[in-house]
This record gives structure tokens, sequence and C-alpha cells, in this order.
């Protein structure tokens, strides 16, 4: 909302300063706006700051009050004491050894004085009592002390239960240590009783509870806050604390209807009063509104900060005068920068009609309609209207420049098409004859190694296959001589025959390899998924020795180009390789689909064998076809480069995609005609 409000002022600021008739009322109405805007925040600034000075000086005021009304309390129970003593009824009953009859006079004479408790105690008992100590050594013997439960029962039995309050927390205090207060303040005199020779007989010891007291709160709210002293509306408040609880107080608790005994006060007011010993005068947060407070320490008769004396009464009245004022100020704004705003249009109305019809022509050639001021209206002499007839003179002349613009641009233009589709075609053909070029070079080096493969590999089957057979013969006619004699060494002689069987398998695919002309077997159009399940019954034996399952999910319903017995020894090759890459029990996937192009065109059959092995490498990757490139010890790297060569003469593509870890996928895609042919006679690849 914030920033909606901001771009409508800037795009109002930016509407008054761009135009010279919005311009023009700006600067007139401008020096009345500041004038009176400046005496709006003028009477304001001098209404908020004294009114809020006068407020902060009443409210000190009346703490100074409630202090000095605390202290004569202090000292008027102290002289009642002093009278108490001298009395003749206290000097008799002090005499006799009886102490019931003293202790009932006490008990009266303490409601008649307004104490919470009364008694008299010897000289021994005040020399163990470090309290009375305390208070024996304060000026004047009296002053506030802060008593525990065992304390104030020893007072007076039953003062603690009285004592006793539980604590609530308000919003602005913070969380309350314990959940009820057992401690009692009490403003305690100490009075020295001397017989007539001037020996200490012992001190007549008297206090007042301020816990749920409310005489001195009323007291001072009835002096300071008497009738008339504050509008109507307004609650004057004072209240004693026993450190940061609300101990005795006529703050209103407007939810329950009586006073907000046993709250905190706010954590802002107890940091400043009672851990920096300050003095408060400012607006606060109490119980459950704000106030113009003032808070002042007390302290015990050690000098020890044991709570606050507050005095104050609520701002809210004081706040809604504040917006009334402003309220009623701005009203008189508005309805002055009105007048005075009309009284100004109607005044410039004259020269603000030229100016809107040129603004209004200014606009209609900027949206591209052919428009002209013509005649205002004015003498010629005006300046408005010479300006009026330079602006059509050169709104003419512009008309013709864009017209002759207009002409060359459309020239331009046909010469940059047509300059731009020679480079098109240009450059397509570039792009066809770079991917011809790249695909012949990789083409031919394909071919020079094949050549140089069938070479060497022509001379090493023939040096290789002579001593193999020679070997395999001699094997099986040592095996027949012996006989029955050749079992202890039967696990060897396998062992000759099955590593001669593999050198045999290994030159076999040496020749295939490096003589794909001679395994150029014929293709035919076959459907792929009776190939992959006899693929399945040939390695289902082999698999299983492993622990190896191969899940079939065939959904191709398209015809291949292809050659049976290759493409099973394609198929053959890369579950048998996906098994391996298990290195132990799991799961291989090969599934089927249609193979469909970028216009949803079907171009034949996409195979995959879908392992979740160990993956390869992305650095071994590219080389994954390469011939005699292997990761296994047994291997010879020639499976997956014949394969690859299988496929290719096919017109079919072998992509591969593995993450480490993750597993690897060998996607097939098998087209469903014959791709023409280069002039090596290999298919090409489109």
């Amino acid at each position: 909302m914030l920033n909606v409000w901001r771009q409508l002022v800037r795009r109002d600021m930016q509407l008054m300063t761009s135009t010279v008739r919005y311009r023009l009322l700006v600067l007139l109405l401008l020096p009345v706006l500041l004038t009176l805007a400046s005496l709006v925040f003028i009477t304001i600034y001098w209404n908020v700051t004294y009114t809020g000075s006068q407020l902060f000086m009443k409210v000190r005021s009346d703490l100074s009050v409630a202090q000095g009304v605390l202290a004569a309390q202090s000292v008027q129970r102290k002289r009642s004491l002093d009278q108490l003593q001298y009395s003749a009824e206290f000097r008799r009953l002090l005499q006799q050894a009886e102490p019931a009859p003293l202790l009932q006079f006490l008990q009266q004479r303490q409601q008649g004085l307004g104490l919470s408790y009364l008694r008299f105690v010897a000289v021994e008992q005040v020399q163990q009592d470090p309290e009375l100590q305390a208070l024996q050594g304060a000026p004047e013997h009296a002053g506030m002390q802060v008593l525990n439960a065992a304390q104030l029962d020893a007072l007076k039995p039953g003062l603690a239960a009285q004592a006793q309050m539980p604590i609530r927390t308000t919003p602005m205090s913070g969380a309350a240590k314990a959940p009820l207060e057992s401690r009692g303040l009490m403003v305690r005199s100490l009075v020295p009783v001397y017989a007539a020779g001037k020996r200490l007989l012992g001190y007549l010891d008297g206090g007042v509870l301020l816990n749920y007291d409310t005489h001195f709160v009323d007291k001072v709210r009835d002096l300071v806050y008497a009738k008339d002293a504050l509008p109507y509306d307004v609650i004057g408040t004072t209240t004693i604390c026993l450190d940061n609880l609300r101990i005795s107080t006529n703050v209103p608790d407007s939810l329950h209807g009586h006073r907000a005994v046993g709250s905190l006060v706010s954590d802002q007011v107890r940091k400043k009063v009672l851990e920096q010993g300050q003095v408060w005068v400012d607006r606060a947060f109490v119980y459950d509104d704000w106030y113009v407070s003032a808070y002042a320490p007390l302290l015990d008769i050690n000098g020890k900060r044991i709570g606050m004396l507050y005095t104050g009464f609520t701002e809210e009245t004081f706040i809604g005068n504040y917006l009334r004022n402003i309220f009623e100020l701005g009203g008189m704004l508005l309805l002055v920068l009105l007048g005075s705003g009309w009284a100004v249009y109607r005044g410039a109305a004259g020269l603000l009609r030229p100016i809107r019809q040129i603004s209004s022509v200014v606009s209609d050639v900027k949206a591209g309609r052919d428009g002209r001021i013509g005649d205002l209206g004015l003498s010629n002499s005006n300046e408005l209207a010479q300006l009026a007839q330079q602006f059509d003179q050169m709104l003419d002349q512009l008309q013709e420049r864009n017209r002759q613009i207009q002409a060359a641009n459309d020239q331009l233009e046909q010469k940059v098409v047509e300059r731009t589709q020679s480079l098109q075609v240009r450059t397509q053909e570039l792009k066809q004859n770079i991917e011809l070029l790249n695909a012949t070079r990789e083409q031919m080096v394909t071919n020079e190694k094949l050549v140089a493969l069938g070479e060497m590999t022509a001379g090493i089957a023939h040096e290789i296959n002579n001593p193999t057979a020679v070997i395999l013969g001699n094997i099986e006619l040592i095996q027949w001589e012996l006989g029955e004699q050749s079992q202890p060494v039967q696990e060897e002689i396998d062992l000759i025959l099955q590593q001669v069987q593999r050198i045999k398998a290994i030159i076999q695919s040496l020749l295939q390899y490096a003589r794909p002309g001679e395994m150029d077997m014929p293709v035919s159009v076959q459907p792929i998924n009776p190939i992959i399940d006899e693929m399945l019954v040939l390695v289902r034996h082999s698999l299983r020795s492993q622990s190896v399952n191969v899940v079939l999910d065939l959904q191709a319903e398209q015809a291949a180009l292809v050659n049976r017995q290759q493409l099973l020894q394609v198929l053959i090759n890369l579950v048998v390789n996906a098994a391996h890459a298990l290195d132990g029990e799991g799961e291989v996937r090969v599934n089927s689909r249609n193979w469909l192009d970028d216009a949803g065109q079907c171009q034949g059959v996409v195979l995959q064998v879908e392992d979740d092995g160990c993956g390869i490498p992305a650095e071994l990757q590219s080389r994954i076809f390469d011939p005699f490139f292997t990761t296994r010890k047994q291997g010879t790297g020639l499976g997956l480069s014949l394969s690859y060569g299988i496929i290719r003469r096919f017109g079919g593509q072998l992509e591969l995609e593995s993450e480490p870890n993750r597993g690897t996928v060998f996607s097939v895609k098998l087209p469903s005609q014959r791709p023409p042919r280069d002039s090596s006679g290999d298919i090409t690849l489109t």
C-alpha cells in the first residue's frame, strides 16, 4: 500500500511540473500553501511542545507532593508514638508486672492511630534484632523496611497472610520471578521510652503495612487530582511499588472492575528507576493504558532501593485534543487552499486556454495524428500567438521531412531483406558442408584404422591360429591317450581348452571388427520385440548364475531394418555388460518403444538397456566405444565398439547416458527405412 501511494504522489508531482498550466498554478499557489502549512506546523509544534512540557511539569509536581505526603505521614506517626509514651495510662501499665493489660492497651491505640501493629520491645530484644538495630540507627528512628513472612508474623500473627499477593504480568512488563509475593513493605517507627531518671526502659515499635493499603494512595489522589484539576474524563492515579510490583494503587483494572494491585510495572520503567536510580518523567504504559507518568525510587532505612512511588494520569484525552486541533487546522488549510486555487484559476483562465490548445495539438502530434494550432484569438503581437504560428510552420516542415525519410527507409528495408535472405542461404549451405566434412573426416579416420587393423589382424590370426590348432589337437590327443589316467589333471586340461577357445574368440572378434564388409549380413524390416524375447532365452542361464533378473517392458509396435543375428549379438552384449556392472544381485531393465521425431512422425524403434550399477565416470564416457578400451580385467574392449559398428551399419544410433553410482542407460535407435549410403558403402546418418 505504501508503494502504491508513493507512485501516485510521484505521478502527480511529475504531472504538475511537466506542463506549463499546472506549473503556473503551482507557482501561484505555492506561497499561500507554504504560509498556511508553516502556520499549521508551528501551531502544532507549539501546542505539542508547550502542552507536553506542562503535563510533564504537572506530573513531576504531583510526584513531589506524593513524596511530601509520604514523609509527613511517617513524621506524624512518630509524633503520635511520642505522645503515646508520655500518656499516664501507658506509664501506669508499664510499671505493672503483668504484660497482658499493656498489650491490650497497645492494641486499642493501634487501631486509633491507623497502624498495622504496635508493640513494646525491651532493650535486649532490640539488641538481638538486626532490623530493629538498623531502625535505631536511622534518622528520626523511622523509615521503610522490606520484611519477609517470618518477620511479619513475628511482629503480629496473621500479618504475613495479609501481605501475600498474587503477581500478574502486563503487556509491557517482564516475566514474573515467582507467582506469589510474600514479602511486605512496612513504614516503621521506633520511639525510645525512658524512665523518670532518663533510664532507657525499652521502645515503642509501630508501623503500617503498605501491601493492599489504600489510605495513602487515595489521600494523594484526592489531594493532587481533586475535582477540576484535570479534564473530566482524565483519571489521576497514585501507586506504591515493592520492587516493580504494585502493592498499593488506585490504578483501575477496567476489565475486572477493581484496582490493579499485584500487577508488574513496565520493564522500561523498572530498569531506569530501580536499576539506575533515576526519576522517570515521561509517558509510560501503566497496566492496560498509556499514562503521563512520574516514578521515583523508594529507599529503605539503609539507603537501598526497595520500590517506587508513582503519580500519573491518562493521556488519551490530551492526544485526542492534539488530533482534534490538527484536524481543525488541516480543515481550515484545505478550505483556504481550495478558495485560493479557485480564485487563481479563474484569474488565469485567459492565459491557460491558449496553453491548453497548444498542449492538445502537441499531444495529437505525439500520438501520430495530424493537427495544427491555428488561430488562438489573440493579437499578432502576443507571444503565444507568435509561438503558435512558428510551431505550425515547424509541423509542416516536419511532415515533409518524415515523408522523405519514410521513402528512404522503405528502400533500405527492401535491400536489407534481400541481403539477409542471401546470407541465410549461404550460412545454411556452409553449415551443411561443415557437417558433411566432419562426418567424412570421422569416416576416413575409422576406415584407416580398420585397414591398418585388418592387415595386422590377418597376420596375427594366421600366426596364432596354427599354434592354437596344434595345442588344441595335442591336448585332445593327450586326453585320449591317457584315458581315465587323465582324471587327476582333468581340471588343468579343461582350463587349457577354455583358454584356447578364448583365444579363438578374440581372434574372431578382431576379424569381425577389422573386416566389417566380410561380416555385412543382409538386413530386413523385422519386428523387434520377438528378437528381445529370444535374447532373454539365450542369456537367462548366464544371468541366473549371477542372481540378476531381467525385466522387460516392450511397447514398440513399429518394425525396424535389422539383421536378426547381429542385433541379437548387440543385445546380448549390452545385457551382459549391464549384469557385470551390477556386481552381484540386481535388476536389468530392457524396454522398447516407437521412435518419434520432433514432428511426431514414427521413424523406427528405440531400445533401452538400463541398470542400477556403478555407472561410468564422465571422463571415460567419450572413450567407451573405442576399440580395445575396457574397464574389466577379463574384457577385450571390442564388444561395445563392435556393437556400435553394427548399429551404424543398420543406419541407427547407439547412445549412452550414465551417472556414477546411479546406473547406466544404453539407447539403440533403429530406423524403419534404409538410409542413403555414402561413397564408402557405409550408411549415412542424418
